[in-house]
């Protein structure tokens, strides 16, 4: 009798494991996703200001380095190694990079090009989804996407295009002038009710797919719960100029 139960116990022990270490992949992911989309904003825009093509070079590294950690995963089983993984999401970060150092090294002066530059990617993402290829990296690069968006709408609606064309153009001495001015659009009734109805759009896209527990859905929900990170502490610049 005892014998017979050992063999169930270690297949509980080891399927409790696998499960376990499955779980910690897919929020390591997450976390990566979100460091991803937060932390390179204010690595990426301060050199894309100052050195904008060593910026868009930077792409061909990161594209490299991608490739190498995805040919470097086993043979046996390529997209579950770790290697792969990062390599996959790090794929999809190329794209956010490479229209981020095009918009704002040469065209951050004209908003109505924002949305075209960062949906450079959106093909060729719809493509490798289609071939179920590169799924962490794509869906990391949609989320990425689907909260630019969000954040472009919320500009349109409470007017504050022309204060993003005007501190693009003006001097910088006047910034903290221009920002007060557009803090006070946001702090109206009308400001403040779509940002609550677009951060709960946000939560709601970043929430739900955790619920998949797969790990391309982790990539998707860090990318746009992060956008919500981003803009909350623009927001906190904003006030405190």
């Amino acid at each position: 009798m005892i014998n017979q139960t050992l063999p169930s116990y270690k297949q509980t022990n080891a399927t409790l494991f696998i499960a376990n270490t499955s779980c910690n992949k897919r929020w390591l992911v997450f976390a990566a996703a979100v460091f991803l989309v937060s932390v390179p904003v204010f690595i990426e825009a301060p050199l894309v200001r100052s050195l904008p093509i060593l910026s868009l070079l930077l792409t061909v590294f990161w594209l490299w380095l991608s490739i190498k950690l995805m040919s470097c995963s086993p043979t046996n089983s390529p997209t579950n190694s770790q290697t792969y993984i990062w390599g996959d999401l790090l794929f999809g970060f190329s794209w956010t990079w490479l229209t981020g150092s095009i918009y704002w090294g040469w065209l951050r002066f004209e908003p109505m090009w924002h949305l075209p530059i960062e949906a450079i990617g959106l093909p060729f993402a719809l493509w490798g989804l289609a071939k179920n290829w590169g799924k962490i990296g794509n869906w990391f690069y949609l989320g990425s996407l689907s909260g630019t968006v969000v954040t472009d709408i919320y500009f349109y609606l409470v007017n504050l295009i022309p204060d993003w064309r005007q501190i693009m153009t003006s001097d910088p001495t006047l910034a903290s002038q221009i920002l007060q001015n557009a803090l006070t659009k946001v702090q109206t009734p009308w400001g403040q009710s779509w940002a609550v109805i677009l951060a709960l759009l946000l939560m709601t896209l970043g929430v739900v797919p955790l619920v998949q527990k797969q790990s391309h859905w982790y990539a998707f929900s860090g990318a746009v719960l992060s956008t919500i990170l981003v803009d909350s502490l623009f927001l906190i610049a904003a006030t405190i100029a």
